[in-house]
């Protein structure tokens, strides 16, 4: 029943219309795809300079610079010379006094270290020592020149005004244990 002369044929008499139709036929103005970083894991990446991740005031650039301050006779003073081209000291001692500084004291620890840390890497100079060579120079090359080293560094830690010797102070309590009267702690 409708007034042919005043209306179309899409004319309805409905009092509402169907939302459901409408919704549908609404196109979103945000249909867009999902973009993401380039990614690909596979591929060779290049790092030419590790050093640039590490921050001014780490730990690794402390020990960089108190054991560069060593003179190379004080540390060479102590190799035979002869047979197969050994570590550098001064790349030992930095690696194992960052593995000592990361609390990471086994050998075995601090070789992982030089396999996956940033820092130590920087510090070895991607050398990658193992856990026999880092063990031979900590109990056999370290101990001998331990007493030397610690004066040395002593001696820079006054020149640079981070220490002074005015005083010091040295705790020698002794604490008698309750399990045994002779046994000090």
């Amino acid at each position: 029943m409708r007034n042919l002369t005043t209306t179309n044929d899409h004319y309805t008499m409905q009092l509402t219309l169907p939302l459901e139709e409408m919704e549908e036929k609404v196109v979103s103005k945000r249909n867009l795809a999902p973009t993401f970083k380039a990614y690909d894991n596979k591929q060779a990446q290049m790092i030419l300079d590790l050093e640039m991740y590490i921050p001014t005031h780490h730990v690794a650039r402390v020990i960089d610079e108190m054991i560069d301050a060593i003179p190379d006779h004080q540390l060479f003073a102590h190799y035979a010379g002869g047979g197969r081209s050994s570590y550098h000291p001064k790349m030992m001692l930095k690696v194992i006094l960052y593995g000592y500084s990361q609390k990471v004291y086994s050998c075995r620890g601090i070789e992982k270290l030089l396999q996956e840390n940033i820092p130590a890497m920087w510090l070895a100079a991607m050398q990658q020592p193992d856990f026999r060579t880092l063990n031979d120079f900590r109990g056999v090359r370290m101990k001998a020149f331990m007493d030397e080293l610690f004066e040395t560094m002593i001696g820079k830690l006054i020149a640079d005004n981070y220490i002074t010797m005015e005083q010091y102070f040295l705790d020698g309590t002794k604490i008698e244990a309750d399990a045994n009267k002779y046994s000090f702690v």
